[in-house]
């Protein structure tokens, strides 16, 4: 995946996303989130607790991961990332989320229960 460098500005600068993934019945969940985007491995990283229910509800995919897209925008320019997410809660790839987070956001509060989304990029959209 390559990503334009307006993207990879766009989604370095500090500024909340939208995480949309499908329900079971077919019906969109969209939440705001905090994203972090790896442009090396194609990955953008949402770290939520463990009981949510985008948690859950990707957990529940297994390996083949769940339709799911993140998107940001300021004024007129905006981008999605498209791709498909999985569930991660090894520590390294918390641990290593944590930071990414910490340094595009702040360092995120204590949360025993942390988990880790990634979403592999698959798609590009957007005007940034």
């Amino acid at each position: 995946m390559t990503f334009a460098p307006g993207v990879q500005q766009f989604w370095t600068e500090r500024r909340l996303a939208s995480l949309t993934t499908v329900r079971p019945d077919g019906t969109p969940h969209v939440v705001t989130v905090g994203v972090t985007v790896d442009f090396e491995q194609g990955i953008a990283r949402v770290i939520t607790s463990g009981t949510s229910y985008k948690a859950r509800l990707t957990r529940t995919a297994g390996e083949a991961g769940l339709a799911a897209a993140v998107c940001q925008f300021e004024g007129r320019t905006w981008s999605t990332l498209e791709g498909r997410i999985h569930f991660c809660d090894d520590p390294a790839s918390v641990r290593d989320a944590e930071e990414r987070y910490a340094r595009r956001y702040r360092q995120p509060r204590v949360n025993p229960e942390r988990v880790v989304l990634e979403l592999t990029v698959g798609r590009v959209l957007g005007n940034a």
